[in-house]
Order: C-alpha cells, then sequence, then structure tokens
C-alpha cells in the first residue's frame, strides 16, 4: 500500500540495507557510552525511519527538546524504509536504542510481547492533557500505555472534483446516505460518481474497513482484526452488503466494473482531476492530495476539495488511520529518555514540525492556524477530534492475508467488485484465507 511519505511505491526493506543500517546504529550506541559502558544520563538516543527532509524535521524537534531541557543531548539514528529489521536486530545485539520511533502499530504489539518496551506511567497525564482520550487507548497494549501517537494519517476521506459538485449542485454530504444520493445525482447530471482503483485491491479492503469500522462498532473491528470474529459473521455480511451499494453501481464507476479493476491507484486520481473528468470521486487517504498536486494542475479549493467519510448510523466521529504513523516508545527508561518521551506529547513538540509542513498530528492542542493549508487542518482536526480511531486492518493482521498482492484480502475485494452480490461467498472466501494465514 502507498505511504504518505512514499507513493505509489511500498516500502523496500532489502537485507543488505538492513545489514548496513544496523552497523550505523551499532556504532552509534558505542559511541554515546561511557569509559564504564553506561550511559550518560542526560542524553538520549533515538532510532526510526525519517530520512532526508523528514529527518531534518524531526531533529528541529529534537533541537526544541534540547532548548527545553538545559544539558541534555538527543541523537537520531535514521535506518530508513530498513527500520523494523534494523530495530529487532539491534535488540538482538544488545544495541537498540534508548527511543524508537514505530512506523506501525503492529510492531508495538510485537515489542511489548518481547518484553522490550517499557511503561510510560509518567506520560499519561500529558497525553491525557494532549489528546482525545481514543489515543490514550491506541498508544495502549491490554490497558497499558506503550507508545505516544506523534504523528497519524487519515483513510477516512473523500476526494472531489469541485467543479463536478458546483455542477451537479451537490453539497459535501454529511451522511452515508446522502453519499448515496449524491452520487445519484451526479450520474443524473452527466459524470460518474466513483473513480475506483480496482486493480490495486487493497483500496476496496480500505472502502470495506471504513464501513465496517462504522456500521459494526470498534469492538467487533477489534475482534475481527484478531480473528477472533470470523469473516462470516453477520455483521461483515451486512458491511460487505452496505459496500456494495457503491461497488456495486456499476454505471455510476468510471469505465464500469472492467475499467475499474484495471485502474490503479494513480489512474484513479487523474481520472477526476486530470483534464475532463471521468468520475467526481476518489475514495481513498490523505495521501491522495500529494498525487494530486505532483501529477496534475489541479488547485485546492478551486479544483478539488475533500470530506470526511461520512457516519454511518450513529457511528459519531470516525476515523481509520493509514500505515504511516508515529508511535513514540521507550526501550531503555533513564531521566532523559523519560523526559523526550513526555516532551513529544506535547503541543511544543509537534507545533515546530507542524510549521515547517507536511506533518499531521493528532495533538489536539496544536494551533490549527499552524497548518500550511486548509486541507492539511481538516486532517488535523479529524483526528483531534475523533471519536473513534484504529488503525487500517492491513496493519494488524497477517501480510499474507491483509496486503499480498494477488491473494487473500486484496484478490477476494476484486473478486467482490466482480460480483458485489455474492455477499455469503466473499465472506466465505475471506474466512478461508484468513485461517489459512493466522495459521501461519
Amino acid at each position: 500500500m502507498p505511504h504518505r511519505r512514499n507513493i505509489p511505491s511500498p516500502r523496500v526493506a532489502a537485507a543488505a540495507f538492513a545489514l548496513l543500517a544496523l552497523t550505523a546504529a551499532g556504532s552509534a550506541g558505542a559511541a554515546n557510552r561511557g569509559p564504564d559502558g553506561s550511559r550518560a544520563a542526560r542524553h538520549v538516543s533515538i532510532m526510526g525511519a525519517w530520512a532526508g527532509a523528514d529527518e531534518k524535521s524531526f531533529r528541529a524537534v529534537l533541537d526544541e527538546f534540547e532548548t527545553a531541557s538545559p544539558g541534555t543531548t538527543a541523537t537520531y539514528d535514521s535506518a530508513g524504509d530498513a527500520f523494523p529489521d534494523t530495530l529487532l536486530k539491534a535488540l538482538a545485539a544488545g544495541k537498540g536504542p534508548d527511543v524508537a520511533i514505530l512506523p506501525t502499530p503492529l510492531l508495538l504489539k510485537r515489542l511489548v510481547a518481547r518484553r522490550d518496551l517499557r511503561p510510560l506511567p509518567f506520560a499519561r497525564s500529558t497525553v491525557a492533557a494532549n489528546y482525545a482520550p481514543v489515543w490514550l487507548q491506541v498508544g495502549s497494549v491490554r490497558g497499558t500505555l506503550y507508545g505516544v501517537v506523534f504523528e497519524a494519517s487519515n483513510k477516512s476521506t473523500v476526494w472531489y472534483d469541485v467543479k463536478s459538485f458546483r455542477g451537479a449542485n451537490v453539497k459535501a454530504p454529511a451522511t452515508f446516505p446522502e453519499l448515496l444520493q449524491s452520487a445519484r445525482t451526479l450520474r443524473a447530471w452527466g459524470t460518474r460518481a466513483y473513480s475506483i482503483a480496482g486493480a490495486d485491491g487493497w483500496t476496496l479492503a480500505d472502502l470495506f474497513e471504513n464501513v465496517y469500522l462504522r456500521q459494526a462498532g470498534p469492538k467487533r473491528y477489534d475482534l475481527l482484526a484478531e480473528h477472533k470474529l470470523r469473516w462470516t459473521d453477520p455483521s461483515v455480511k451486512a458491511a460487505l452488503r452496505t459496500t456494495a451499494k457503491i461497488l456495486g453501481d456499476r454505471t455510476n464507476i468510471a469505465g464500469g466494473t472492467a475499467g475499474a479493476l484495471e485502474t490503479d491507484f494513480a489512474q484513479s486520481i487523474s481520472q477526476v482531476f486530470d483534464g475532463p473528468p471521468k468520475a467526481a470521486m476518489v475514495i481513498e487517504g490523505d495521501f491522495v492530495a500529494p498525487v494530486i498536486t505532483a501529477s496534475t494542475s489541479a488547485q485546492p479549493g478551486t479544483d478539488f476539495d475533500v470530506f470526511a467519510f461520512p457516519p454511518i448510523g450513529k457511528s459519531g466521529r470516525v476515523v481509520v488511520g493509514g500505515t504511516d504513523a508515529a508511535i513514540v516508545v521507550l526501550l531503555r527508561s533513564t531521566p532523559a529518555s523519560r523526559a523526550l518521551v513526555s516532551f513529544l506529547a506535547t503541543s511544543r513538540a509537534a507545533s515546530v514540525w507542524v510549521k515547517r509542513g507536511d506533518f499531521t498530528s493528532p495533538n489536539r492542542r496544536v494551533a490549527s492556524k499552524l497548518y500550511d493549508d486548509a486541507i492539511r487542518r481538516r486532517f488535523a482536526t479529524a483526528l483531534a477530534q475523533a471519536q473513534t480511531f484504529r488503525w487500517d486492518l492491513s496493519e494488524l493482521q497477517p501480510p499474507a492475508f491483509a496486503s499480498a498482492a494477488g491473494q487473500g484480502e486484496p484478490k477476494i475485494f476484486q473478486d467482490f467488485l466482480r460480483n458485489p452480490g455474492n455477499v455469503n461467498g466473499t465472506a466465505a472466501a475471506l474466512e478461508r484465507a484468513a485461517v489459512r494465514a493466522y495459521k501461519q
């Protein structure tokens, strides 16, 4: 799946690069030790995946931390896309950092299970003061806080062609029934409503996840993520039927079903925003914005805009989080490392990067005026005010089921796009694939 900072390519985790990064991380760790092998109490080492411009922005955050904590120094080692493997190898060699910035919640759970992480009771009050209650839950495992979500992305967004909406006299829908009605109105006006990237099955899974979380609720979503709820459960079938109200509206999809199955993620965007629109909407995450601006001449507000994936029933403010995250965790507890974790939970820390741009914080104390454009400001507001937040299922399930091309969820949802009336068969196929993947 694409990452907001790496679109449309997926992560690269070459073994050679991982070993090279591990060597660099180990050398930095050794350099920070005193003659007796102990670490200076006033120094903190950090490892993460940020590189390039992101690394420069994070170093600016660390500069602010050092200003706020006189006499304390912080060093950052970037492992790039090889970060997960590099961190695990460093920990196995006893050369891990004091603090790590994790890109996925699955890695958080793995490190907790390995007993590599230290709990964060000292930071709980700071997180509670700066974040909506849901973020304490997001950073916790079995009720214990282990992570501070410094950055998050939003997959609960719908992008639309402003001129098509204006021409059809359609406003951004506030409910799911209004979304369906808007689609019908657009079709009657002369523009198909949906551009669907069916060639990339993960986009179809994202659509289902947004429906399922809103319709079935977070408890069932959590159970499904751990396969403690079967994919043949009535709640899954109900969500498939709701999803089919979009995927089954074949005359309202650019290119129809056959065309959608040949359309990849980038093409689904160009069909709406590059030249005369073939459709009016793309249902995908906040990482659509940089693709629009990089590949088309469309301008925000004038040519394109965004609205939140609407609630279903009484679901309230719900956000499905994307694959580009930053979860601060503690591996070695020292006064300096605890101070850094607490600092990164404050609005002062997040504001440094927000001012530099290309960053979205769930910290509700960050002033919205600091964001560089109105669209990103809306992303941040949605995250900060979320009543329910869950990572997308690809971050919580075995890759063989959730994200492997040509198999598991992506392939089965492509089959569902071909035949959206086959709810029972789709649910059964998902269950069979899940059983195989969770046994591996």
